[in-house]
């Protein structure tokens, strides 16, 4: 069966639109945080599973760090654990912190692992914990409210934040040409763990190998302008202004300033686009146009 001349057109069209980005990522690292509805729905999970397996194949090194708030959440609600929240992060108790390390370090990590094989990859699953690879602290959380005279710290339990990262593991499994998918967990100076925002980690391992891209799945379309239109090529300048003057607000803060850390600190772009768009890494990554929202220390035409 051969192909219709307008179908083998678009075939050669999109795969000459894309030679040069494979030319161009060959040999540089590309963290992907994986999340939202890209980690439930099944087409979604396959397609990502290919992007990344492609991605590994024509030469590029991508690395997975992944959340699990909804399925956390889930098994808590089955074992009968209410959940709390403070600025949107979980209150996670000894009790909790030994679900989230379960679902987060077991479960979902080993389904991304096996998810990967499956469509061609090989990967391998880590947590913070090993090689001592994610040293973690207590996050201090404050609220302050005009009555009070000195602001509350709230004790959220083993919700941490990066104090340090040990780049030794990454390089080692980079160079044994396995694809790494990184569970947010990570362990104090006493052993201790702690549950790190997905987002963050995904950010600070970006900056510790030097990436070329930070890709954040997410479930919205990309940054939105005051009237609802997506904002595509934005340097660190104007997405200081866009928090400045309120478009940029509430959940969709973490990763901006997350992204905006990232290429501050010397990754050379971040890209916040919609994970409910199958190939959704395969588009940005390989086409003129990518999808969601680029952030750069570059002017973009």
């Amino acid at each position: 069966m051969t192909l219709e001349l307008s179908s083998a057109k678009n075939i050669a069209s999109v795969l000459t639109e894309a030679l040069p980005y494979i030319q161009r990522f060959t040999g540089k690292t590309i963290v992907v945080k994986y999340g939202g509805n890209a980690m439930i729905d099944e087409e979604l999970k396959n397609s990502f599973a290919r992007d990344i397996v492609l991605m590994k194949l024509v030469g590029m090194h991508p690395i997975v760090v992944h959340g699990g708030g909804p399925q956390i959440g889930s098994l808590l609600e089955k074992l009968g654990i209410k959940s709390d929240f403070v600025d949107g992060m979980r209150v996670t108790d000894s009790a909790t912190m030994d679900i989230v390390e379960m679902v987060l370090g077991g479960l979902v990590n080993k389904q991304i692992v096996s998810l990967l094989n499956k469509n061609g990859g090989k990967a391998i699953g880590i947590t913070g914990k090993d090689g001592d690879f994610i040293r973690a602290r207590k996050l201090k959380v404050t609220r302050q409210t005009p009555e009070m005279k000195a602001p509350e710290i709230i004790d959220i339990g083993h919700v941490g934040e990066v104090a340090s990262m040990n780049p030794d593991i990454i390089e080692m499994i980079k160079k044994s040409d396995f694809i790494p998918v990184i569970a947010p967990i990570g362990a104090d100076e006493n052993g201790a763990s702690y549950n790190i925002n997905a987002d963050i980690v995904a950010g600070k391992v970006a900056q510790m190998v030097m990436a070329e891209k930070l890709i954040l799945l997410t479930n919205i379309a990309g940054v939105q302008d005051k009237s609802g239109e997506i904002l595509t090529g934005l340097t660190t300048e104007q997405v200081s202004g866009l928090i400045d003057d309120g478009t940029i607000y509430g959940g969709m803060l973490p990763k901006i300033n997350c992204a905006l850390d990232a290429v501050k600190s010397g990754v050379n772009s971040a890209q916040i686009i919609d994970g409910r768009v199958p190939h959704a890494v395969l588009l940005e990554v390989f086409t003129d146009q990518g999808i969601g929202t680029l952030i750069s220390n570059k002017n973009h035409q």
